[in-house]
């Protein structure tokens, strides 16, 4: 059974910086293409990152130039690196997983808050 636990949420100024992780278990990490979403108060669900198993990534306009996906294999982990954080980057974010089959998995998601 796969599982996801995100962690690293929380409040932050803006401006700031903040790193959230997403550990998984239960399937062939290094296979998967690994993902950041995030939902806002009041919005629909978007795309934040993205990376593949090649490390191939791909960013929301949003976010590019200020947010960095990254991976570690060997710690089934998925990281998401944000700086200069905006109050509208505010939202809980939720970490998926894409096997080569196309199944989705998500974690439960862990708040965000830029706020002065």
């Amino acid at each position: 059974q796969v599982q996801l636990q995100e962690s690293g949420g929380g409040l932050v100024q803006p401006g700031g910086s903040m790193t959230l992780s997403c550990v998984e278990s239960g399937s062939i990490f290094r296979t998967n293409t690994m993902g950041w979403y995030r939902r806002a108060p009041e919005k629909q669900r978007e795309l934040v990152a993205t990376m593949t198993s090649s490390g191939r990534s791909n960013y929301a306009d949003s976010v590019k130039g200020r947010f960095f996906i990254s991976r570690d294999n060997a710690k089934k982990t998925v990281y998401l690196q944000m700086n200069s954080l905006k109050p509208e980057d505010t939202a809980v974010y939720y970490c998926t997983l894409e096997t080569p089959l196309q199944n989705t998995y998500w974690g439960q998601g862990t708040q965000v808050t830029v706020s002065s």
